[in-house]
């Protein structure tokens, strides 16, 4: 089905004059999947996008799927329990080229799992949660520069009493599934720390930093870990921004952003310095959106997100700069295109926005979309960060023919796979930026992910 939109909108405190394209791709019909919780899509190096549902498939427990830029869908695992059930973050794409997930439920103790996922469709459970260490890992996993891989569970956890703990871990894993527990939040003298963390990013400065969704004041909080595991609270959210429910990214000019989907309004976005200022860019009032899940930055600068709900009742997407200006750049509509976005939006090397909805489509069973906002093509380094002579995948969309690959102006060896796929390794010389692939069609830059050279 598809279905596209051209709008002129003047909306909010900004007015803007631009034809928006949105297309919807596929949609669920429960056989081939069901629910897109809260996970986005992720981009493969084949150029398709993939993704999980919560349920549906073969036994009704949730699916990994992949779908092409033109929209075909093909199911490439069925969850059974034994392997764990109901997905509902991300898939990441690793430094080794497999996917690396999660499932919230099932596995051997029934509270969920870690697994790897080969590009072939072998799915391998790295690790089973047995609520000591954690259950219900509800959020992406990243991949640190040091090549692990980190997450946190929104309940579970241990220690020694009279602390209570059992309100959510952080955890690392090693590709080839060596697990460690990192931290368990707690209740101590009465006060709790944080409940129910949602994934944790690093940034630039090495740090750890990520929110729960309850604690401290008792709306959420700011937590930041050093590499060596040591956990802060440096903020407690309140009135004008409660429940954060997706985490933080980090923005080019170094500050945190996040949402709320609570609070004053109806949801908030928010952003922080690294050391714990907030400032809050906006709230919704559901005229403009209800219930926002997660901003991504795009490489125009800008900040985009969805919303679950909205006044028609069925969500939106919307684009916010880092000073407030605010746009709806779409509505949905139910059965024609979808309803209930609960994902943050992917921007692909191609320039398009694609997303999915938890429900709505032909069989209310949710959508995949894309959306055309202007944003010129690109290409993606995997990983993000690396020293001198780590091997690199370049992502992109037009890669045929590539005449030089560079590191911030260091010419870098290289083999051009295909079309979406180029293998490097960090030059000599290399210093952190962008990276540039040199094409007949014209120069790309990893506007959206500059790479970080590691000492």
């Amino acid at each position: 089905m598809t279905n596209q939109i051209t709008a002129i909108l003047c909306l909010g405190t900004a007015c803007i004059l631009q034809a928006q394209t949105f297309t919807t791709l596929a949609t669920f019909d429960g056989a081939n999947g069901a629910n897109p919780y809260a996970a986005a899509l992720v981009q493969g190096t084949d150029g398709n996008f993939y993704g999980t549902t919560s349920r549906g498939g073969a036994y009704q427990d949730g699916t990994i799927f992949k779908i092409t830029p033109s929209g075909e869908l093909t199911t490439l695992h069925s969850f059974s329990g034994s392997d764990g059930f109901f997905p509902t973050a991300a898939l990441f794409l690793a430094s080794d080229g497999n996917f690396y997930g999660t499932t919230t439920q099932g596995g051997a103790y029934k509270n969920g799992t870690v697994f790897r996922f080969t590009p072939d469709g072998v799915l391998t459970v790295l690790h089973s949660f047995d609520d000591t260490d954690g259950r219900q890992p509800a959020a992406p996993l990243i991949q640190g520069t040091d090549g692990i891989l980190y997450g946190t569970t929104s309940e579970g956890g241990s220690g020694t009493a009279p602390v209570q703990y059992g309100w959510g871990t952080i955890f690392k894993i090693a590709l080839d599934g060596t697990f460690t527990s990192l931290y368990s939040f707690f209740i101590s003298g009465g006060v709790l720390e944080g409940i129910g963390p949602y994934g944790v990013i690093q940034a630039k400065n090495g740090s750890f930093y990520g929110t729960t969704a309850g604690g401290g004041l008792n709306d959420g909080t700011l937590f930041k870990m050093t590499p060596a595991g040591v956990v802060t609270t440096i903020y407690s959210f309140g009135t004008n921004a409660e429940n954060t429910n997706s985490g933080v990214i980090q923005g080019a000019d170094g500050k945190l952003y996040g949402t709320s989907f609570n609070g004053s309004a109806l949801g908030s976005v928010f952003s922080f310095t690294p050391g714990g200022t907030v400032a809050l860019l906006h709230s919704f009032d559901g005229t403009d959106g209800d219930t926002p899940f997660g901003v991504i930055q795009a490489s125009n600068g800008s900040f985009y997100g969805v919303t679950l709900n909205s006044t028609n009742g069925y969500g939106t997407i919307y684009e916010i700069d880092a000073a407030g200006a605010f746009s709806t750049e779409h509505r949905f509509n139910g059965a024609i295109d979808g309803a209930s976005p609960w994902a943050p939006l992917l921007e692909a090397t191609d320039g398009y926005l694609y997303g999915t909805t938890y429900e709505g489509g032909a069989h209310n069973h949710g959508t995949v979309f894309k959306l055309s906002v202007g944003l010129a093509p690109s290409v993606k380094p995997v990983p993000a960060s690396g020293s001198i002579g780590t091997p690199v995948m370049i992502l992109g969309t037009q890669l045929s023919g590539a005449t030089s690959v560079g590191f911030n102006g260091v010419a870098a060896d290289f083999t051009a796979v295909s079309a979406t796929e180029i293998t490097t390794v960090v030059p000599a010389g290399a210093s952190s930026g962008k990276i540039e692939v040199v094409t007949p069609a014209g120069r790309l830059y990893s506007v959206l992910s500059p790479f970080q050279v590691l000492p």
